[in-house]
Order: structure tokens, then C-alpha cells, then sequence
């Protein structure tokens, strides 16, 4: 079992010592934590009152943050013909069909978000076993699957970002860096819980987010209410 650093260790007991605290005091404790060499990535976990096994209780969706993620962000796209140029001037890194296909098949793949054009879903849907796991196949719900591959291709490179719930009724997302201002994060943070709160299936009963925490790479959660 890992051990963690002295540093590490002693922010756990100093987030433990806190409790749950008010966001923007959240906030601003895990600015505090920015003690390492680079840019730490800041993350949002979530745990929501719904039961993942019951297909209409999963979350899924993307959203756009007010200031992206601080990431460039790699997009594949599945297109071919017109739809492969416009995602290509939109500044797709990867476009392609079969190839695309094959080349995910032997295991490439170098991309953070994977978009495809309804008809190409032909080649798309058999990949679902290697993409799924990763998070990465293409679905209408998260606005992944479109016919206006530029704009998507535009929305992602500028910081939307994918999410779905996990077995565990758990969604973890980027939010940002830590180097953003606390304001930056804020505004991020409640953009997608306005978002999130909007996708509460209407089979899910009680309360629906159960508990928000937010962590740096490098540091511990600090659990928060908003």
C-alpha cells in the first residue's frame, strides 16, 4: 500500500479537522494547498441519491465551463466527406473513419474527447467495448454524436466537458487549475452543479447530490456544501 508524503499527510488532517465548509471557503482552502512544482488540476466529485443499476436513473451529459479547464483538449472526430473537412478547419486533432477505427482497434488512442456524425455510428458502435470503459464513446445524450461536428469540435477544444455517473452512483470532472482565481473556480464549479442538479432523473428519490468534494492532484478532498 502507497504511503503518503508528510506534506500529504498533514493536509488530510487539516481537511479532516474542517469538516464540510461553505464553497467559496473551499475554495479558497484548496488554493492553499498549491505548494508543488506544476500546475495541479482541480476536481470535482460528486456522489448522487440514485440507484446506477436502473438505466433510467444514469446521469450523463457536457456541459461548457465559463473558462474551459486549463487543458488542450485532443479531439477525435468520426466523419467523413464534408463533415471530416469541417471538423478538420474547426480544429480537430484526429479525423478519420475506418482508419480512425482500426487505429483504436490496435490500441492508439490519443485523444481526450472521441465525436462521430450519425452515420458514421456503423463503425463507431463496435468500438464501444474498448471506448466505453474509457469514456470515450460517442453518445447523442452527452452532445458527443452531432451533425454540427464544428461546433462540437469548437466546444470541447474550448473546455466542455463529458461526464456519466459511475457504478457507484459517483461523477468526477475537471473543474479547472489551481493557479485559476478562486473566482474562476467558483464560477466553474457552479456551472456544472446548476447543470447537474438540471439532469436529476425522474425516478431518483430523496436528495439528489448527496455530497460535492473537491481536490487537487495533489492534495486531499475537502468536502463542501453548495
Amino acid at each position: 500500500m502507497p504511503r503518503h508524503s508528510k506534506r500529504f499527510r498533514a493536509l488530510i488532517q487539516q481537511t479532516k479537522a474542517l469538516g464540510t465548509v461553505p464553497l467559496a471557503e473551499g475554495v479558497k482552502v484548496l488554493k492553499g494547498f498549491n505548494t508543488t512544482k506544476f500546475n495541479q488540476t482541480v476536481e470535482l466529485s460528486t456522489h448522487l441519491g440514485i440507484d446506477p443499476r436502473q438505466s433510467d436513473q444514469n446521469v450523463r451529459g457536457s456541459v461548457s465551463l465559463p473558462h474551459g479547464i486549463g487543458k488542450d483538449v485532443r479531439v477525435a472526430v468520426f466523419a467523413q466527406g464534408e463533415n471530416a473537412e469541417k471538423a478538420r478547419e474547426a480544429g480537430a486533432d484526429i479525423v478519420g473513419a475506418d482508419d480512425l477505427a482500426q487505429q483504436i482497434k490496435s490500441g492508439v488512442m490519443d485523444f481526450d474527447v472521441a465525436l462521430a456524425t450519425p452515420d458514421m455510428m456503423g463503425i463507431v458502435g463496435p468500438l464501444g467495448r474498448v471506448l466505453g470503459p474509457r469514456g470515450l464513446m460517442p453518445s447523442p445524450r452527452s452532445g458527443t454524436v452531432t451533425t454540427d461536428v464544428a461546433t462540437a469540435v469548437r466546444e470541447f477544444k474550448a473546455g466542455k466537458i463529458e461526464f456519466r455517473n459511475d457504478k457507484g452512483g459517483n461523477v468526477a470532472v475537471p473543474v479547472g487549475k489551481l493557479n485559476f482565481s478562486e473566482e474562476q473556480l467558483l464560477e466553474n464549479i457552479n456551472a456544472f452543479l446548476a447543470h447537474l442538479r438540471g439532469l436529476k432523473p425522474a425516478a431518483s428519490k430523496g436528495t439528489y447530490i448527496q455530497t460535492i468534494t473537491i481536490s487537487a492532484t495533489m492534495s486531499p478532498g475537502v468536502r463542501v456544501s453548495a
